[in-house]
């Protein structure tokens, strides 16, 4: 099976690591977030691997090499400019089957054999994980109307809101949805799909799921990668 995985961007909100190390290279334990990933997508299947690359690519490029030592045969696809994180998917050559793409620097349990699995059995040209997130906000939350009068008072609420994880399954028709050569990030996408009448499935997953794009998660992610190796890397 393909997978396409987006790791061209400049992982701002890591600096200053990120400005002499591509964020999907931050070491998670001994080995980096990247290459968990892709451990974790060839044994589920996933082993024609596609690295959409930009931002230091040459490092990663160094590192990866042809993928085998993943088990993975890897190829490479360089953007000259950055095109988001939808428009790198239409300059990867050969996406003329059902294929997963998902970013490099996510440390999940995710199932994706049964993400492919739900994906078949919607039929449906786009499918996207999602994952519930409580924000607990602590302070007094006021509803006010437009008269400037309280309508609400809620002490220290938790929001819960299903989000995107970062990981879709598509069909080689998604590619009439991305220009070449043109800026456009997932969210956009998925957008444009509702607008021009797609359905987008949802796969829900309630297991472990962080982006490691901030500081604090990424401590976080170091700390449960040492504590639950067993479950994110299956030896």
């Amino acid at each position: 099976m393909r997978a396409v995985i987006l790791a061209g961007g400049k992982g701002t909100r890591l600096a200053p690591y990120t400005t002499v190390l591509p964020k999907p290279l931050m070491p998670v334990g001994e080995m980096p977030i990247l290459e968990i990933v892709m451990r974790q997508l060839v044994h589920h299947g996933f082993d024609d691997q596609t690295l959409a690359v930009g931002y230091l690519a040459e490092l990663l490029m160094a590192y990866c090499g042809d993928g085998s030592k993943f088990g993975a045969t890897l190829e490479y696809s360089r953007e000259g400019q950055p095109l988001g994180t939808a428009g790198p998917i239409a300059l990867v050559p050969n996406l003329n089957e059902t294929f997963l793409v998902m970013n490099g620097d996510l440390l999940t349990t995710i199932d994706y054999s049964a993400m492919l699995k739900n994906h078949r059995e919607r039929g449906m040209l786009a499918t996207i994980s999602c994952y519930q997130r409580d924000v607990k906000i602590d302070l007094g939350v006021i509803d006010v109307d437009s008269d400037n009068w309280v309508v609400n008072y809620i002490e220290k609420p938790t929001y819960h809101y299903e989000v995107s994880m970062g990981i879709y399954i598509f069909e080689p028709a998604i590619l009439n949805y991305i220009p070449l050569n043109q800026k456009l990030d997932l969210p956009d996408l998925m957008l444009n799909l509702l607008k021009a009448g797609q359905k987008v499935n949802v796969f829900k997953f309630d297991g472990y799921w962080l982006d490691i794009g901030r500081p604090d998660d990424y401590e976080r992610a170091i700390d449960e990668f040492a504590k639950h190796r067993q479950e994110f890397i299956k030896e």
